[in-house]
């Protein structure tokens, strides 16, 4: 690289998910109106379980700090997208990406291992249901939740360490619609393969690690289920796992797709669609999979709101 046209750089120029200007207003009320969907659902989610007492148990617990990461998650990135879908001006100051970057990286990171957790609370519960509020007690919810956020908080001061390192820059232009790993260290004057060996193998621990945790815990819920006798008992069991699988199925994909595969910044346009799934639209389906699916919720819902019927 040619060190003459390498400069510090004191802001970055986002140039978002289209460059085609028929397609800003169509753009921007199709993500306005999924923020909305996932902050009325994600906070609607947390307050249905704070107040309806029948919720206070373990699940529902990890299920409020699920929706309470989604809720943050979304906001760190759909606020300054839709702000530069609509604005001429693209720019983002150096300090405000590295901020968005590190709140993305941490709320990321934090619900890969949140969604491992949930699993291995399905697996009390359905493998030794008589044992499950003595082995899922409080101290243990807390202490695993404040693993989850110190597992984030690590990764994340990993990557904005060395993010911080880098001296100089041959353009400030990001393509992509938010501060991301891979398409800043693309633009970098020094060497960053120890950057992009760190983001690998962060990623593909953390993947493989609560995959693996996930798997396991399923496994034998599996082999309990098919053990059951009650065909309605196995019909609940599976009922009440569905929709953590389905969020787990489709996170993990993408997560696997953008970070644990070499040289992902090859493509940006293809990296830029798996972003805006565990960006913006994982964080608005999360709510609707476990409410929708979920008895306990829709009653609790029926009960908070004072109607006889709820859809």
């Amino acid at each position: 690289m040619d060190q003459e046209n390498c400069t510090r750089v004191s802001e970055f120029i986002l140039l978002g998910l289209s460059d085609i200007p028929e397609l800003r207003v169509f753009l921007f009320m199709l993500f306005l109106l999924i923020y909305g969907v996932t902050v009325l659902g994600n906070l609607g989610m947390i307050t249905v379980i704070q107040v309806s007492s029948q919720l206070h148990t373990p699940m529902y617990f990890f299920l409020s700090h699920l929706s309470f990461v989604d809720f943050c998650y979304s906001t760190t990135i759909v606020p300054k997208m839709l702000d530069n879908i609509l604005n001429e001006n693209k720019a983002i100051s150096f300090l405000e990406c590295m901020v968005q970057f590190y709140l993305f990286c941490f709320y990321a990171i934090t619900e890969v291992f949140l969604l491992a957790v949930m699993a291995y609370d399905r697996f009390v519960a359905i493998c030794n249901p008589l044992l499950y509020m003595v082995i899922m007690s409080q101290k243990l919810c807390v202490g695993l939740v404040s693993g989850c956020y110190l597992c984030g908080t690590v990764c994340s001061l990993i990557h904005i360490c060395l993010l911080f390192e880098i001296p100089s820059y041959h353009s400030n232009v990001i393509n992509h619609f938010l501060c991301d790993l891979h398409p800043i260290l693309s633009l970098a004057c020094s060497d960053v393969s120890l950057n992009e060996l760190l983001v690998y193998i962060v990623a593909t621990f953390n993947e493989i690690s609560t995959i693996v945790a996930i798997l396991t815990s399923y496994l034998f819920i599996l082999i309990t289920i098919l053990r059951m006798r009650s065909a309605e008992g196995r019909q609940k069991a599976f009922s009440t796992c569905a929709s953590h699988f389905t969020a787990i199925i489709v996170f993990h994909g993408t997560i696997l797709f953008n970070y644990c595969r070499p040289n992902s910044g090859n493509s940006p346009d293809t990296d830029k669609v798996a972003a805006v799934f565990y960006t913006v639209v994982i964080p608005m389906l999360n709510p609707l999979i476990y409410s929708l699916r979920n008895k306990d919720v829709k009653a609790a819902l029926r009960k908070m709101m004072g109607l006889k019927i709820f859809v």
